[in-house]
């Protein structure tokens, strides 16, 4: 188990995370993503990458990745690659967390090598500005073609839409990621520490007690990940599966 042993005074605590709280966060997220989900061929890794002059030496600095997750177009076409594509694996089970809504729990990641499916890979990224982690996603088709937003936009939940226009930090743009120096697109960062601090201080036994770093990232991404189909399994959420 990776730890450094701090909680998060809730009563006083403004949302954000220091980059090295980030790190012992993701590293966490990782082993009990693994312990969660032994069996789904795509895994969060943390990537280590080299120091920016404006690191401090003793903090460590990379990102979390998730790659080649196949996104179909449609729940409809999803559904029809369950039941007649023997190569496809649905990591639907592994990766939904129950008590969303209707269009929530309908939407499905599959692993399929059908040329209507899209692969995404996602990037959790630290943001220095911000303080908290930025989800940097790219998408492609199964030729290796760059998908454009309005592409990727279909494949969002049909709820997704309405959030995009209404909820800023969901708000989809593209910009270069912070260490591969490519085009990336990103939900916006702005309000995500005032949320998270909303979603912390409603539950009364961590206000009370505090609560570890390390479940900051499973409580950001639950939300986060619904904008892109990208869901965390119930155990990571409840008492039982606590770090």
């Amino acid at each position: 188990m990776v730890s450094n042993g701090a909680k998060i005074d809730i009563l006083t605590w403004d949302g954000t995370l220091s980059s090295s709280d980030f790190c012992a966060a993701a590293l966490a997220f990782t082993e009990k993503w693994k312990r969660f989900n032994s069996t789904t061929l795509s895994q969060w890794s943390w990537v280590p990458c080299l120091k920016c002059p404006w690191i401090a030496a003793h903090e460590a600095e990379g990102y979390l990745s998730l790659e080649n997750v196949f996104l179909p177009r449609s729940v409809c076409n999803c559904l029809v690659q369950e039941e007649h594509d023997e190569q496809s694996q649905t990591v639907h089970d592994d990766l939904s967390c129950s008590g969303q809504d209707d269009d929530i729990d309908n939407a499905i990641l599959v692993r399929s090598y059908d040329h209507e499916v899209h692969r995404y890979d996602f990037h959790i990224v630290y943001s220095s500005s911000y303080k908290v982690p930025v989800l940097y996603f790219r998408a492609y088709r199964s030729d290796g073609q760059p998908l454009v937003l309005d592409d990727i936009e279909k494949d969002l939940p049909a709820n997704s839409a309405k959030v995009l226009m209404e909820s800023k930090w969901t708000f989809i743009t593209q910009e270069e990621h912070p260490y591969l120096n490519r085009p990336w697109h990103t939900l916006h960062p702005c309000g995500t520490s005032e949320w998270m601090k909303l979603l912390f201080i409603t539950d009364a036994s961590q206000a009370k007690g505090g609560v570890a770093f390390e479940k900051y990232l499973v409580s950001w991404l639950s939300v986060v990940g619904q904008v892109v189909r990208l869901r965390i399994p119930f155990e990571m959420l409840s008492d039982s599966g606590q770090l």
